[in-house]
């Protein structure tokens, strides 16, 4: 099966990733794919591990009712999603090393396109008193990263 990526760019200067069916959260993945995007890859890479570590909360802009505010100096609600931190990082590093493959300069590449969206549904269900039973789902992930070689400008 083929992987669909939501956006088409210039396979000269960029490189992509794709990471299906991750067993973590959806919600919290769109967060940290938004908070990432527009970043350089070795500054969204820190702030991956600094997330994984609790050190440093991920503005939670989508969906974001009763999150309690974090500290710091005008954070508003935020969360440390430590498990989606650390898989988007493995995402993040593969798309870097696709861009190595291609012959991009690493050190100018930065983060186009970064999205996370509802993969698969494992549906289950847990057997109840009184003969009834309760579903429970389990959610999975798909992450899309795509990094693109910046020029540098000469002054």
């Amino acid at each position: 099966m083929s992987t669909k990526y939501s956006t088409v760019s210039d396979p000269e200067k960029t490189a992509r990733a794709y990471g299906r069916d991750l067993n973590c959260s959806p919600k919290s993945g769109r967060n940290v794919a938004k908070a990432i995007k527009g970043m350089p890859v070795s500054r969204a890479k820190t702030f991956l591990s600094e997330v994984s570590e609790l050190k440093t909360p991920v503005p939670f802009t989508v969906r974001k009712r009763k999150i309690a505010h974090r500290r710091g100096q005008g954070f508003g609600p935020g969360k440390y999603p430590v498990k989606v931190a650390s898989m988007f990082l493995k995402v993040l590093e593969s798309a870097e090393a696709n861009a190595e493959y291609k012959g991009l300069d690493t050190d100018t590449l930065v983060i186009t396109h970064a999205s996370a969206y509802q993969g698969t549904v494992q549906k289950a269900y847990m057997p109840r008193a009184q003969g009834r039973a309760t579903p429970s789902f389990n959610r999975l992930c798909n992450f899309e990263v795509i990094v693109t070689q910046m020029e540098e400008e000469e002054n």
